[in-house]
């Protein structure tokens, strides 16, 4: 079930607030392999920039997901 999350009375698709926070999160990742030139390494960086964001986005997901569930079982 997809579950919309209220952030001061809008509604939002969890799916976007989950992308929303993996692209954050690529961002930094982004800025630390710049920083430490392994970008030089790769043939595609906007390649591994994709697929990073998914990974990010699966996990990030993943683990709303297993806090919600968490917190339903807590609440009883």
């Amino acid at each position: 079930m997809i579950d919309d999350i209220n952030l001061f009375g809008i509604f939002l698709n969890s799916g976007v607030v989950t992308a929303a926070v993996a692209a954050v999160l690529l961002l930094l990742l982004r800025r630390g392999l710049n920083r430490l030139g392994l970008y030089r390494l790769v043939w595609h960086p906007a390649l591994v920039d994709l697929a990073l964001f998914l990974v990010l986005w699966f996990g990030v997901s993943l683990s709303g997901a297993r806090l919600h569930e968490s917190a339903l079982l807590l609440l009883g």
